[in-house]
C-alpha cells in the first residue's frame, strides 16, 4: 500500500536514515545490495553498506530511519521540458483570455504536485504565461506548496507571429495580451532575454522555428534569423543562463546549434548531418517523444485523440509528424548524441511523465541509459548543480519502485516513494 503524505514545509536539520534494498546511487554505475543513505538537513550526508544503525553512526536512537529494504532505489528523476500550467488538449488556449495569471497558478501547482507525486523531484518549465509560474516556482521553494524543485523560463523568446507570440485572436485581443519574450532584430533580441532575466528567468527558452501546436500556417521551418540566434545566446551566457530551443525544421535546428545553444528541444526533423553538428558542438538534444504517442502516432490515432479538434492549421502539422519523433531519437542515440529526459508535459498529461523512460526503451536504449537520460544527463544538460545522483552534499531527492526499472523499465510508471530535500511527500505504508 501507498500513501501520499501531507507536506509541511522543508526538511528539518535532524537526520535520517535510508535502507535501501538495491541501491543505484550514480546512474550509469553499478547498483549495490543493501545500503543506507545517511541525510542531514535535506543533503546527503554519506552513503553506506549494510543497513547501519543510528547508533553505528554515533546518531541518537531516535533518529528517523526509513525501511526501503525491499525496494529499489535511485535518484529522483528530472524533466527538462514541462509546462505545469497547461492542459493536455486543444480547448485550453481560450483560457489565456478568460483566466487571470493567479488561476494558472493554482493549476500549476496541481500539476506540480502530480508531477512530483510521479517521482519527478526537479522540473524546468519551458513556458508559461504572465508571472504565475515565477510564483509557483518561489512557493514551492519556500515550502508554502508542494512540488517538484523548479527551474522556469517565463515566456520563450519568440519573433512576432512566431511559434511563442500569441495566434487564432482579433488584433485587438491578441495585442492586448502580454508577450514579454516578444523581439525583431539582434538588437531587440539582447532586450528581451535581458527583460526575461529581470523577470527572474532561470534558463532561456527560444523557438528557433514554427511550432505544431501555434495556430498558424507558418510551418515548422527556421523563424530567427542566425544574427538574432547568436545575439540571444550570447546575451543568456553573459548572464549566466543556460539557453535552449524549441526546433523543429533541420535549418532552425542547425542555426541554433551553430549559435551556441545549449539544447535543442524536439528536433523532429534533425538528420544525420545535423546529429554530427550535436556531436561537434557537445549540445543536447532533450527528445519530447512520449507526448506524440500520446496524441496519436499515426493519423487514425490522431484524428480520434484528444488533439482531433484542433484547428486544421495545427491538425496539418500533427499529421506530419508521425513515428519521426521516434526515428528521430533512434538515431540520435545510434550515433551517440547527448540525450536528456523532456517530456513537453502539458501537451501530454501531467503526472505521467515517466513514460518517457518507457519511450527511450522502446527506441533501443537499454533501461540504464534511459534513467541516466532522466538523472545524470539531464542535470548536466540543464546545469544544474546537487541533483541526479546520490553521493554527499547532494540533495536528499530519492524516489523507490518495488521492482527494478534496470529488468523492466515500465517500474518508473509506479513509483511508492518520493524524497525531496529529505522531505517524504509519498511514502510505502506499513505493513
Amino acid at each position: 500500500m501507498i500513501a501520499a503524505v501531507g507536506f509541511s514545509g522543508p526538511a528539518l536539520a535532524e537526520a535520517t536514515l535510508v535502507h535501501a534494498g538495491t541501491l543505484l546511487a550514480i546512474p550509469g554505475d553499478s547498483p549495490q545490495s543493501e545500503a543506507t543513505v545517511e541525510i542531514h538537513d535535506g543533503k546527503i550526508k554519506a552513503v553506506h553498506s549494510g543497513f547501519v544503525t543510528p547508533e553505528s553512526l554515533s546518531l541518537d536512537a531516535d533518529t528517523r530511519v526509513i525501511d526501503l529494504s525491499n525496494q529499489f532505489v535511485m535518484p529522483g528523476f528530472i524533466d527538462l521540458h514541462v509546462h505545469l500550467g497547461a492542459y493536455a488538449n486543444a480547448g485550453a488556449r481560450g483560457l489565456y483570455v478568460r483566466k487571470p495569471d493567479a488561476y494558472f497558478a493554482l493549476i500549476g501547482a496541481q500539476n506540480a504536485h502530480k508531477t512530483l507525486m510521479a517521482g519527478f523531484t526537479t522540473v524546468r518549465d519551458l513556458g508559461s504565461r504572465g508571472y504565475s509560474i515565477f510564483a509557483l516556482r518561489d512557493a514551492i521553494a519556500e515550502g508554502i506548496v508542494p512540488g517538484p524543485r523548479l527551474l522556469v523560463a517565463g515566456s520563450a523568446i519568440t519573433p512576432s507571429g512566431g511559434h511563442g507570440d500569441f495566434h487564432g485572436y482579433r488584433e485587438e485581443v491578441a495585442n492586448a495580451l502580454p508577450a514579454t519574450g516578444t523581439c525583431d532584430g539582434a538588437d531587440d533580441c539582447m532586450r528581451a532575454v535581458r527583460q526575461m532575466v529581470k523577470r527572474g528567468a532561470d534558463v532561456i527558452k527560444v523557438t528557433s522555428t514554427g511550432g505544431v501546436l501555434s495556430n498558424t500556417n507558418a510551418g515548422t521551418g527556421q523563424q530567427f534569423t542566425h544574427e538574432e540566434l547568436v545575439a540571444i545566446a550570447n546575451t543568456a551566457h553573459m548572464l549566466g543562463r543556460k539557453v535552449t530551443a524549441h526546433a523543429h525544421a533541420k535549418p532552425g535546428i542547425e542555426a541554433a546549434l551553430n549559435a551556441g545553444f545549449d539544447s535543442i528541444e524536439h528536433s523532429m526533423w534533425a538528420d544525420k548531418d545535423t546529429m554530427k553538428l550535436f556531436k561537434k558542438t557537445g549540445a543536447f538534444v532533450i527528445p519530447t517523444v512520449y507526448p506524440i504517442s500520446y496524441v496519436g502516432d499515426t493519423p487514425e490515432k490522431m484524428k480520434q485523440g484528444p488533439f482531433k479538434d484542433a484547428p486544421p492549421a495545427v491538425m496539418e502539422k500533427l499529421l506530419a509528424l508521425g513515428r519521426q519523433p521516434k526515428d528521430m531519437t533512434r538515431m540520435a542515440h545510434n550515433m551517440g548524441v547527448n540525450i536528456a529526459l523532456g517530456t513537453d508535459s502539458g501537451v501530454s498529461p501531467h503526472g505521467e511523465n515517466a513514460n518517457e523512460f518507457v519511450e527511450y526503451v522502446g527506441i533501443g536504449m537499454s533501461p540504464m541509459e534511459a534513467l541516466m537520460a532522466g538523472t545524470v544527463r539531464a542535470a548536466t544538460a540543464g546545469g544544474i548543480e546537487g541533483v541526479g545522483s546520490i553521493a554527499p552534499g547532494m540533495y536528499a531527492d530519492l524516489v523507490a519502485m518495488s521492482e527494478s526499472p534496470l529488468e523492466d523499465i515500465s517500474a518508473v510508471l509506479d513509483v511508492n516513494f518520493v524524497m525531496r530535500d529529505g522531505h517524504v511527500f509519498k511514502a510505502v505504508e506499513a505493513k
